[in-house]
C-alpha cells in the first residue's frame, strides 16, 4: 500500500513539473520569444518525458515479474483389484454434436443457446477373462470354450472442443450444461464404437491369440464360434440400453 501510494506521488511530480515546462514554453512563444530559453524548455521537458516514461517502464517490468506459486497435492489409493482384461483393438473416433436449447423468456419470447461440439476418442476393446467358462481334456488336449464374453470398451479417452457457441444474457451455458453436453456426447460415442466394425477386430484378435497359444503347446480350442458370435451380442446390449 506505502509503495502504491509513493508511485502515485512521483507520477504527480513528473507530470506537474512537465506542466510547467509547457506552460513556461508556451509563455515564452507568445510573450517574450528567445530562442535559448526554448530550447532549455524543450530540453527539460524532453528529459522529464523521457524520465517518466523510463519510471513506467521499470513499474510494468516489475508488475510482470512472475509471483512464486507453492502447490501440493495428496494421493491416496482407495483400492486395489486383479484383473485379466486384455486390449486387443483400438480405434480412434470423432463426432460432431449438436446441441440446442429452447427456453421462453416470460413464456412466450424463445430464446435458444446452441453449441458445435467436436469431440475426438480413442477407444480401446477388449475382454474380461475372469467371465469367461471352459472344460479342459486333458486326454485329447482340448480346451472347450463354454462361454465368452463380447468384447468391453475397456477405456474410452475423450476430448471435447467447442464451435459457435450462440447464447443470450439472459440464457447462458451453465457448467451443469456443459457437463451434460459432455455426458451425452461421450455416451453417443460409445454407442457409436459398440456399432462400428472394432468389436469383430476384437474377437478375431483373441481367437488368434488363444489358437497360436494352444497351438503352441500342441493343444486345440473347441467351440471358437462363440468368440466369433461375441460381438453381436455387444450390439444387442447397447441398442437395448
Amino acid at each position: 500500500m506505502i509503495a502504491h501510494i509513493k508511485n502515485r506521488m512521483v507520477l504527480w511530480v513528473l507530470a506537474l513539473l512537465i506542466l510547467l515546462n509547457v506552460g513556461y514554453l508556451v509563455y515564452n512563444v507568445t510573450q517574450q520569444p528567445n530562442t535559448t530559453a526554448m530550447m532549455i524548455s524543450l530540453l527539460s521537458l524532453g528529459l522529464l518525458l523521457g524520465a517518466t516514461l523510463v519510471y513506467l517502464l521499470a513499474q510494468d517490468k516489475k508488475a510482470a515479474t512472475p509471483t512464486l506459486v507453492k502447490e501440493s497435492s495428496h494421493t491416496i489409493m482407495e483400492s486395489m483389484q486383479k484383473v485379466f482384461k486384455i486390449v486387443t483393438a483400438e480405434g480412434h473416433f470423432s463426432e460432431i454434436y449438436d446441441y440446442a436449447e429452447t427456453r421462453r423468456l416470460f413464456s412466450f419470447i424463445p430464446t435458444t443457446k446452441k453449441a458445435l461440439v467436436v469431440i475426438k476418442g480413442k477407444a480401446q476393446l477388449g475382454f474380461d477373462f475372469s467371465k469367461c467358462k471352459w472344460e479342459i481334456n486333458e486326454n485329447k488336449r482340448e480346451v472347450k470354450l463354454v462361454e465368452f464374453p463380447p468384447p468391453e470398451v475397456l477405456s474410452l479417452e475423450t476430448d471435447y472442443q467447442y464451435y459457435n457457441i450462440e447464447e443470450q444474457f439472459y440464457n447462458l451455458f451453465s457448467k451443469e450444461d456443459l457437463a451434460r453436453i459432455q455426458a451425452d456426447g461421450k455416451q453417443q460415442m460409445l454407442q457409436a464404437v459398440e456399432k462400428s466394425h472394432l468389436p469383430a477386430v476384437a474377437a478375431d484378435q483373441i481367437q488368434v491369440v488363444l489358437k497360436e497359444l494352444l497351438h503352441a503347446r500342441d493343444w486345440q480350442l473347441v467351440n471358437a464360434h462363440l468368440i466369433t458370435q461375441s460381438p453381436k451380442q455387444i450390439t444387442q446390449q447397447s441398442l437395448q440400453g
